[in-house]
């Protein structure tokens, strides 16, 4: 069974890290089921595991945190859903590659409730949607932003971190880091997208389109 956790209001993000941890450190010894859980974090700035120091454009601006995952600078504030996903990765295959792509899909699939196209893109991490209307890149590709980013940390085979998924959150917050080291390519949310979409809206398609990646929750 997976139990599915909403905290209203904004969770300080050192209380989301223990509360992962020991949560993890349950299912790994069978003691607590697997479980989503959905929160929003006051304005603030997380490194993982490749975060590098020039990507920190402005550390002042707000609180920066090891968040001890993959991947690099990220940014967490008001209007985005983050999806810590707390799952038994081993009893599920033992397959980290496979388990990554299912997060993937569940964003994209989740995306497609709105009918937004998701796309994922070699060398890029996270979910990416084109924007046709925009100038074409210098190499006369299409435009694409940001909307979705994942990162995950294992413990004993259990995962914790996840993903968040932009709804309407303040984008001009970004700038102070170079988003996941990504340079040449912008952020965007639902809204900007010119979405009506809440964030009640996001989570009922998250739990929707759960199963059809990782199987039943009960």
């Amino acid at each position: 069974m997976v139990d599915w956790i909403t905290s209203k209001g904004l969770t300080p993000y050192p209380d989301a890290l223990r509360i992962m941890e020991n949560r993890a450190n349950a299912i790994a010894v069978g003691t607590e089921n697997e479980a989503i859980w959905l929160v929003e974090h006051p304005p603030l700035y997380t490194s993982g595991t490749s975060a590098k120091a020039a990507d920190l454009i402005d550390p002042n601006r707000f609180p920066v945190y090891d968040a001890r995952r993959g991947g690099e600078y990220t940014y967490h504030g008001p209007g985005q859903r983050v999806a810590y996903v707390m799952l038994d990765v081993g009893k599920r295959g033992h397959d980290v590659r496979k388990f990554v792509k299912q997060l993937e899909g569940w964003v994209i699939a989740a995306l497609a409730e709105f009918n937004v196209q998701g796309e994922i893109r070699d060398g890029r991490v996270g979910v990416w949607v084109p924007r046709p209307e925009k100038p074409l890149m210098p190499d006369g590709t299409v435009a694409e932003d940001k909307i979705a980013a994942l990162g995950i940390r294992l413990r004993k085979w259990v995962s914790f971190h996840g993903l968040s998924i932009n709804v309407e959150p303040d984008l001009e917050h970004f700038s102070g880091i170079v988003p996941c080291g990504i340079t040449d390519h912008g952020v965007t949310s639902l809204v900007d997208l010119g979405l009506p979409v809440t964030m009640d809206d996001v989570d009922v398609a998250l739990q929707r389109t759960f199963a059809d990646q990782f199987g039943q929750t009960s």
